[in-house]
């Protein structure tokens, strides 16, 4: 198909074409089609790409915190008619060379999506899929496993005690171990008291073994039809392709549901609302500020496209940066430590919220902090705002409308999942996609000095529908609801009789017979070896001196954005220095220039460039992970248009930072200490492998000191320290002293733009940064050698644990790292998965090799279990080498590393990660060698490499738990050798 072109779609009979639009600035055709027998809509992005991208969405509003749709989601995938194996989902993660498979339960819509280049892969997941969600079993066990059941401690003994056990139910523990959860949830349980947000969709622990089977039934029955059910592709498959197979496997069979599933708007509030709740607050220490006061607004609907943007410029005009009003104001105030990180706008629900507020505060302080937020929007509502901030905001806008982004999620899911809410509520989701005609409209509007004016007072000032919350720290609320589960387990006991018991007991024997089944994988669909492209392609580049500073370009489609970066080599630091590098490259973007504030320089930015930040990157040798290379990069992008400003701002930013903002890098230093403090309970198991993996490479040392757990403590004892004025003075020398050595380094640029416009672009820039000094010479960048085994126990404040246990292993050059890099998807395929997440009832688990720091890692995540995972983690390596394993398995866990080498990012994404691995000796034909050295391991590598590095006497442990755990796991930590850490 032509994108553009004005000629009517192809459609299977079964649909009828309703409308399509082409959007010129995102590259993309869409076309609507409804199903005629089911009324079933399909919204396809007919784009120019080979990763094509399938989602099909439900409508799902539950009226509990059972979790229902979110377990509903776990056990739709575990099973199905033409596919009756116990785990098609996982089964078909490593038969596929897909590049995204997930599933999301969101607050009013469940979805299935999955992407892949692969046209033969693409057929097979979607045969899975339809099957799965419109045709799942829904056996009661894969609901006991998944969702929630009791079991004896003691599975075969009655007279233990029971314990609740479930994947989700465990998921959800972890979850609202999280203050930011808890936050939203309390927050949305107030804002809507009569509508379907009222309820955690994902599960209140408290509220899931409320949940039956036959509910959960019910629910698939009511919600996962056709009718209900919104299907958008995207790619180079046309249309009507997908519908035919969406006709023959799924809809075919269905005709139209009468029942209309939709959420009605809230009832309103007519005055605003004030509420206190507690949070579980575990660690040692006073909770003196230690309050989140936040203050929410519901504001107009989501799929009005009108009231979407104005909601988005207001809220980007007040907290869109620290130089916007309301930010400042949270950013400055001595009620709390740092701005709430619900601070924002939410436009995923049918009406949107507005929310803002402070972190590390006390009660007492929630009427100043009321008065402090409507005092701001008084000001704005009587003065407005500046006419070029606003310009800046729907520059903002245009830049992130353009963007091609694609490195976390395909681009395809992006732009579907931007649409998909207005389609659930029976909305335009084309409008949304399409926001140039939009912006111009606002971009007329704010001529008007009155309109951000009146916009604040309509949309906040003049809205009762106001809740502040006040989530206080409560040091008992764990014990007691500790105590309150275990109440609830003993009356369920007392109320068994014998036959009561015996049936807990035959189907904690059944659920675990059911998970040592082997199914007949052969009925999944699968890709082979032979599916591979032979190699990859290399992306074409040009270096070129301009004076003395070497520039690299890459002619990428970028849809008119450009993307700079200048990179310093770093150099010699003294152990003082390195530990001043993550705050001074996290401080560095948001500090004054020259003679200016940091508030001038912020509104610089959003006015000239989409994002731009500093950080450092450092990886081992190809061939000697203790010989570590660094280098410092200052990146950023912006619209062709301000190409020449935005370098301009880059030079300014390395060449005139202040570092005389004492106040301002106070709170800069606060602020990170709450971001990395909220970070725990979702990164666990990436903290706790840093910690076990710290003694295995210089560069493993490092991160564990800088951004892990280690890191984690340092800020907290700086930050407070920095409470003394001579104190925070030394420190802003110090990071001053680490700027001059870093900017005087020499320095090379990047640039990404379209083809015909790159060489001029970096022309241009070559020639501003031309007009620096020569750059002096300064010693290499390195760091001390280190190989030592590790044993952490470190305490923290979540309700679940998280363990990793990791062995030193080799660089990536080395023979065995292919071997060792296939060995990870192998041992979670066949005996981690099973092992840690479905008997274990861990939300999930596995293995991977890290070559860049030469370790091999075993993790949990959210894991209910601590002392048995470790165990699991021994067995895991004893199967491999004792037990007898199939070629299939391997060709899976092959297809499962090719698939993540493959994977394709955004074309600047592309472009800058062939850059960095060039940059460290990563060339194309390294990468293609270890490529074909992956495709040739054997399982008797497997065997080999797991007798020669995973050997118990290497092994280093590191857990992450609570303080409850410390009695039960005192024998345990002597035995294993791990030392007690606390993060105070």
């Amino acid at each position: 198909m032509t994108i553009g072109s004005n000629s009517t779609p192809s459609a299977h009979p079964a649909f009828t074409p309703v409308r399509q639009q082409t959007i010129e600035s995102l590259g993309i055709q869409v076309e609507q089609y409804r199903h005629r027998a089911t009324g079933a809509m399909h919204y396809h992005l007919a784009a120019d790409y080979a990763e094509n991208v399938f989602l099909v969405a439900l409508r799902t509003v539950p009226q509990d915190s059972t979790g229902v749709a979110h377990i509903l989601e776990h056990t739709a995938l575990c099973g199905s008619e033409r596919y009756p194996v116990r785990d098609p989902f996982f089964m078909m993660l490593r038969r596929s060379l897909n590049t995204f498979m997930n599933a999301f339960t969101s607050s009013d819509w469940t979805a299935y999506p999955f992407a892949s280049q692969n046209r033969k892969d693409f057929k097979n997941l979607l045969d899975v899929y339809l099957d799965a969600v419109f045709f799942s079993r829904l056996d009661p066990l894969d609901f006991a496993q998944e969702g929630h059941r009791v079991e004896f401690a003691e599975p075969d003994n009655p007279d233990s005690d029971l314990v609740f056990k479930g994947v989700v139910f465990n998921e959800m523990k972890g979850a609202m171990s999280s203050i930011t959860s808890v936050l939203w949830s309390e927050l949305c349980e107030q804002l809507f008291p009569t509508t379907t947000y009222h309820y955690n969709s994902g599960g209140d622990p408290a509220h899931i073994p409320d949940l039956t089977y036959p509910q959960l039934v019910a629910f698939y029955r009511s919600h996962y039809h056709p009718s209900n059910a919104i299907f958008m592709t995207f790619g180079d498959i046309p249309a009507l392709e997908h519908q035919r197979v969406f006709e023959e496997r799924a809809l075919g069979r269905f005709q139209a549901l009468h029942e209309t599933i939709r959420v009605p708007a809230e009832r309103r509030l007519t005055t605003p609302l004030r509420i206190q709740r507690p949070y579980a607050y575990d660690e040692k220490g006073p909770t003196a500020r230690k309050t989140h006061l936040v203050m929410g607004w519901l504001l107009g609907e989501s799929t009005d496209l009108e009231q979407l943007l104005e909601a988005q410029l207001l809220s980007s005009v007040l907290l869109d940066n620290s130089s916007s009003p309301l930010q400042q104001a949270l950013e400055t105030t001595s009620l709390g430590q740092a701005p709430s990180p619900l601070c924002g706008l939410e436009d995923g629900m049918r009406e949107m919220v507005f929310c803002c507020g402070i972190e590390g505060s006390d009660p007492e302080r929630v009427e100043e902090l009321e008065a402090l937020v409507l005092g701001v929007l008084e000001t704005v509502a009587a003065e407005g705002v500046s006419h070029d901030r606003l310009e800046a905001v729907l520059h903002q806008l245009e830049l992130h409308q353009r963007e091609i982004s694609g490195d976390s999620y395909p681009f395809g899911l992006h732009l579907i999942l931007q649409a998909l809410g207005c389609a659930t509520h029976y909305s335009d989701p084309i409008g949304v996609l399409d926001l140039d005609p939009v912006i111009a409209r606002l971009r007329e509007q704010i001529q008007d000095p009155d309109y951000i004016r009146h916009l604040t007072r309509r949309l906040l000032l003049d809205n009762p529908h106001r809740v502040t919350l006040v989530l206080a720290p409560d040091t008992t609320l764990s014990k007691q609801r500790a105590e309150q589960e275990a109440a609830r387990l003993a009356a369920i006991k007392a109320g068994m009789n014998a036959a009561d018991r015996a049936a807990v007991i035959a189907q904690a024997q059944q659920l675990a017979e059911r998970q040592q089944q082997v199914d007949d994988e052969s009925i999944l669909p699968k890709v082979e070896l032979s599916d591979v492209p032979a190699s990859l392609p290399e992306l074409a580049f040009r270096e070129q001196r301009h004076g003395k500073l070497l520039t690299t370009t890459y002619g990428q489609g970028t849809n008119g954005l450009v993307y700079q970066q200048a990179i310093a080599a770093l150099p010699a630091m003294a152990a003082e220095e390195l530990k001043r590098l993550p705050l001074y490259t996290q401080m560095l973007t948001e500090l004054g220039l020259g003679a200016g504030g940091y508030l001038e320089a912020q509104h610089r930015q959003a006015a000239t460039v989409g994002a731009i930040n500093a950080f450092t990157s450092m990886r081992g040798a190809i061939d000697d992970e203790q010989a570590i290379g660094g280098y410092f990069v200052l990146s950023s992008k912006a619209l062709l248009r301000n190409a020449e400003q935005q370098a301009q701002l880059m030079h300014d930013t390395l060449q005139a930072a202040r570092f005389d903002e004492t106040a301002r890098i106070r709170e800069l230093v606060s602020q990170q200490r709450a971001r990395r403090d909220q970070s725990i309970t979702g990164n666990g198991h990436g903290l706790a492998m840093a910690a076990a993996c710290a003694g295995m490479s210089p560069l493993a040392r490092l991160n564990h000191e800088l951004s892990g757990l280690s890191g984690i403590r340092s800020l907290r004892r700086l930050d407070d320290s920095l409470a003394d004025a001579g104190a925070l003075q030394e420190f802003a020398h110090s990071l001053e002293a680490l700027h001059a050595g870093i900017k005087s380094s020499p320095s090379q640029l990047l640039v990404v733009a379209e083809r015909h416009k790159v060489e001029d672009v970096a022309a241009r820039a070559a020639a501003i940064w031309a007009t620096d000094a020569p750059a002096r010479a300064a010693a290499a960048f390195a760091l001390s050698p280190c190989r030592e085994r590790r044993g952490e126990f470190w305490v923290a404040n979540t309700q679940v644990n998280f363990c990793a246990r990791a062995y030193p292993t080799v660089p990536v050059q080395h023979p065995d790292a292919a071997a060792l890099t296939v060995l990870g998807g192998f041992l979670r395929n066949g005996f981690l998965h099973r092992a840690i997440r479905e008997q274990g009832g861990a939300y999930g688990g596995g293995a991977s090799q890290d070559s860049s720091i030469a370790a091999f890692r075993f993790y949990s995540y959210r894991d209910p279990r601590l002392a048995r995972t470790l165990a699991d983690f021994d067995a895991a390596v004893n199967w491999m080498l004792d037990a007898a394993h199939e070629y299939r398995a391997l060709e899976e866990a092959i297809l499962g590393v090719i698939g993540s080498l493959d994977k394709p990012s955004s074309p600047a994404g592309e472009a800058k990660q062939h850059f960095h691995n060039r940059l460290f000796g990563r060339s194309h034909e390294q990468r293609e060698q270890f490529r074909e050295q992956v495709l040739g391991v054997s399982l008797e590598d497997l065997r080999r490499v797991t007798a020669e590095y995973l050997r118990p006497e290497l092994a280093s442990t590191a857990v992450v738990s609570n303080s409850s755990q410390l009695a039960a796991t005192a024998a345990l930590r002597e035995e294993l050798g791990l030392s007690l850490q606390e993060l105070d």
